[in-house]
């Protein structure tokens, strides 16, 4: 007579069982917060997402921690922004965690910028004494919700493309994503509309996207090109321009030095505005939509 299983043998086939068949998630890194918000909306529970940078935090010059070598290992997914977003600090890392799925030309290395029609991009030779000027184009796109549904579709392209039997998941959901951007944008659009038109100065050249979704007019930066300090001779001439033009905001983000901007707004009287150009969970900004609706109600709070 043949013995039945014992209990815990049971139990240890059950818990083999469902090790093996439950299906393993795909592990999703993004270098920026906003990248990983749309990533959740359209993964959902089929996906782990860690974005290396936070949005309180310049994305330009991020400091390369052991932990993000560690995430890039285990990737099966990494989106980055493109543009030269990332050309400082990003490369090192996807050297040091010798995964060659997120390597350049892998199945899980994804450029958002690839489907963006990039704005600034350089017509002349291009050198160091002009700033820190992108060869590809201004790399801030995701500051324009049209292009954050851009990337949404390039990221269910992604996700189908490493996990095919759940494809129709992703596309639902970006579907359903793409439907509730479309609305918050006609929502946003006539909340700008009383300010079309409105010149605002911002610290750094991050903007542009933003401003000619909503019609802002940008007539100046602190910075006197991109990534250089402003000098007092830069400060006084822009001063002129803010009285000119009657510039009424300067909007910078949280991670500058705000000693130049507020001097400019104590001698013109500007609204000095401060904002993360990015979802920043820090900050109360949880995903790509409550971004925009901080931006828009701040700037139309500061523009009234």
């Amino acid at each position: 007579m043949k013995k039945g299983l014992s209990a815990s043998m049971v139990s240890i086939l059950l818990i083999f069982l469902f090790a093996f068949g439950a299906e393993a998630k795909l592990m999703v890194v993004t270098t920026t917060a906003d990248f990983a918000s749309i990533a959740r909306e359209i993964g959902g529970d089929r996906i782990e997402v860690s974005s290396l940078v936070k949005g309180a935090q310049d994305p330009h010059f991020i400091d390369a921690k052991p932990s993000f070598i560690r995430l890039l290992n285990q990737a099966d997914l990494l989106i980055e922004g493109g543009a030269e977003l990332e050309i400082g600090w990003l490369p090192p890392l996807l050297e040091n965690a010798r995964n060659g799925k997120i390597q350049s030309g892998g199945p899980g290395r994804m450029v958002a910028s690839t489907g963006v029609g990039l704005l600034q991009i350089p017509t002349r030779p291009v050198d160091r004494s002009q700033g820190d000027v992108h060869l590809l184009g201004n790399p801030h796109y995701m500051l324009d919700p049209e292009n954050g549904k851009i990337v949404g579709v390039e990221i269910a392209d992604a996700l189908c493309r490493l996990d095919a039997s759940s494809c129709h998941r992703y596309r639902e959901n970006q579907r359903v994503f793409h439907q509730r951007l479309n609305q918050k944008i006609a929502q946003w659009t006539k909340q700008m509309a009383p300010y079309r038109g409105a010149k605002i100065i911002t610290y750094h050249d991050s903007w542009p996207y933003f401003a000619e979704r909503f019609g802002l007019n940008v007539v100046g930066h602190i910075e006197p090109k991109p990534g250089i300090p402003p000098s007092t001779a830069h400060l006084k001439n822009l001063i002129g321009i803010v009285q000119q033009e009657k510039a009424r905001v300067i909007l910078m983000e949280p991670f500058y030095n705000d000693q130049a901007p507020k001097f400019v707004a104590a001698q013109t009287g500007a609204k000095l505005v401060v904002l993360p150009p990015s979802v920043a969970p820090e900050m109360g900004i949880h995903d790509y939509v409550q971004l925009f609706d901080r931006l828009v109600a701040a700037l139309t709070a500061a523009l009234r």
